[in-house]
């Protein structure tokens, strides 16, 4: 399975979307981070994502 996103510019940075079916084994009831990461020997990016703890989530804005 391949999926490809577009990069597009948002103020002074670059974004892009995670795609929904990477997300099936997430509870989507809690938050997470999702966390992006590189292999500079494969040259190869991964990504992760890791569970909030509710608590602190209290600071009122996304993390």
């Amino acid at each position: 399975m391949e999926l490809k996103r577009r990069l597009y510019p948002r103020g002074g940075s670059y974004e892009t979307t995670i795609p929904k079916p990477l997300l099936f084994s997430l509870d989507q009831k809690k938050k997470h981070k999702v966390c992006f990461k590189y292999d500079m020997e494969k040259n190869r990016w991964y990504i992760d994502f890791e569970e909030v703890d509710a608590p602190n989530t209290k600071r009122g804005g996304p993390e």
